[in-house]
């Protein structure tokens, strides 16, 4: 025989003991059940004494809702923590059966996870009619030597209800951090919990932890509140909306001009956590506004300006005209050539014009159309307004004269216009010259429309024109005043 291994002698009088141990407490009733790991390493339960009693009054104790089927899917037992789940007494589950008290989806399932717990643990997630969220478990069991399916019914509604609010505080943070507005949210007492990125251009502190009535300085016109932004959080806080507060943030880095808003934060009950401020950068409406303004003064000032003009031409015109229909002529076409070049000061935002669209303009209606009788050479620039206007009235005389005596009254006739641009000039200059029409002489008598071509550019010293009435056609000198020329 070989050598006697005292180790393994000790392991097997261990066991011996165990086994005997275990007997005993069998045959003495101390024990109900045995849990037997098969071959296959699958749990299986035992009850002992030839009956479930001891298994269901350990279901009974179950805080979980349980019951037990057998190998047909009859219900063997089901506890009263299932009955409660499901709103039947233990006797009405007997009778009436689990499924009866589940929708047709939630029965179904049950019923397949009783058909294959038999062979394999599986799960599956139910509602039931409440509303309640329940994870169904089943597993092979065996009462006696009875094979039976062990059923347990979890409700995780509370669990899921977590879930779902976190998830919406995720999506809310995303929201937050996603918002072009400045958001803030506080809790009960008025404390910031969150600020979004936004919130930078109003405080280059982190304003988490902070009150929302010292963390945020504002000035609100017409409150008599030195903390009108704890006011604002407090209203909101008590379930009173605050909307479109306009406030002034001096301390703030970049945006101090606001419009607060704020509203009550509820999560997952109606029941007020606290309340979200935006805050919505008003700098460039109010720079719009101030914009607003002065265009509005600078449209009074033009209208005024352009009122006095025109009654200016109609006195003038009636004053050099003898009969009426010369009067309307002559004031209309005079009214036309102004709202011509107001025209083309519109498209442009009434900032600057070219000469050369002014002198198109107001030249062009007279010409057919394909014919090259107004020939411009020379440098274009851009002219501001009053130099346009009073330009469009200067061409819209020469182009009406050399219609009616001039240039443009013969066939043949050219309008040549040269345009100057001499840095050291304190003008700039057109000249206007007319060729190949009839021979001219010098008018006795001057009208109204020369006093429009000598005076109209003489706003500024540097302003004006010369009339010249050589025979070959007639001469014009323009000078547009440098301050109104813009630089290129």
């Amino acid at each position: 025989m070989g050598q006697e291994n005292p180790s393994l002698t000790a392991e097997l009088r261990r066991r011996l003991e165990e086994a005997e141990e275990t007997i005993r407490a069998i045959r003495e009733g101390e024990i109900d059940a045995l849990v037997i790991r098969n071959p296959a390493s699958e749990e299986e339960v035992f009850t002992l004494e030839g009956g479930p009693e001891p298994f269901r009054a350990f279901m009974e104790a179950m805080d979980l809702g349980a019951a037990a089927f057998d190998a047909e899917g009859r219900m063997l037992y089901a506890n009263s923590a299932l009955g409660e789940l499901l709103g039947l007494t233990a006797d009405e589950l007997l009778v009436r059966g689990v499924c009866s008290a589940l929708d047709p989806v939630a029965a179904s399932t049950v019923r397949t996870l009783i058909a294959d717990g038999g062979k394999i643990k599986s799960s599956a997630e139910i509602v039931v009619g409440d509303g309640r969220h329940v994870q169904v478990s089943a597993s092979p069991l065996r009462v006696g030597v009875t094979d039976a399916v062990a059923v347990t019914f979890t409700d995780i509604t509370h669990r899921i209800r977590e879930r779902a609010i976190q998830e919406s505080e995720r999506a809310a943070l995303a929201i937050l951090a996603s918002a072009n507005e400045a958001v803030i949210v506080c809790d009960l007492h008025g404390r910031i919990t969150h600020a979004n990125a936004a919130v930078d251009a109003i405080s280059a502190e982190n304003l988490v932890g902070k009150t929302f009535g010292t963390a945020v300085r504002l000035a609100v016109p017409g409150s008599t509140n030195p903390q009108p932004g704890a006011e604002i959080v407090a209203l909101a806080i008590a379930g009173s909306p605050v909307q479109g507060i306009e406030a002034f943030a001096p301390d703030a880095p970049k945006c101090k001009d606001l419009l607060i808003s704020a509203a009550p934060l509820r999560i997952g009950s109606d029941a007020i956590s606290g309340c979200v401020v935006t805050m919505v950068d008003l700098s460039q409406r109010k720079r719009l506004e101030q914009q607003q303004l002065l265009l509005m003064g600078e449209l009074d000032h033009r209208v005024k300006n352009t009122l006095a003009l025109v009654l200016s031409i109609a006195n003038r015109t009636a004053n050099s005209e003898e009969t009426v229909n010369g009067f309307q002529t002559a004031f209309s076409g005079r009214i036309q050539a102004l709202a011509a070049t107001h025209n083309i000061l519109a498209e442009c935002s009434w900032a600057s014009v070219r000469v050369g669209e002014v002198l198109h303009q107001e030249v062009g209606p007279f010409i057919s159309s394909g014919e090259n009788r107004l020939r411009v050479s020379g440098p274009d620039v851009r002219i501001l307004p009053r130099a346009a206007i009073a330009l469009g009235l200067v061409l819209h005389e020469l182009a009406t004269n050399a219609v009616k005596y001039g240039a443009l009254s013969s066939p043949a006739g050219i309008v040549a216009v040269r345009l100057t641009d001499d840095p050291a000039s304190p003008y700039f200059s057109l000249e206007w010259r007319e060729t190949d029409g009839p021979t001219v002489a010098e008018p006795s008598r001057f009208g109204f429309g020369q006093t429009v071509i000598t005076r109209s550019l003489q706003y500024s010293v540097d302003g004006g024109a010369v009339l010249e009435y050589p025979a070959e056609g007639v001469r014009c000198i323009m000078r547009i005043p440098r301050a109104d020329v813009v630089a290129a």
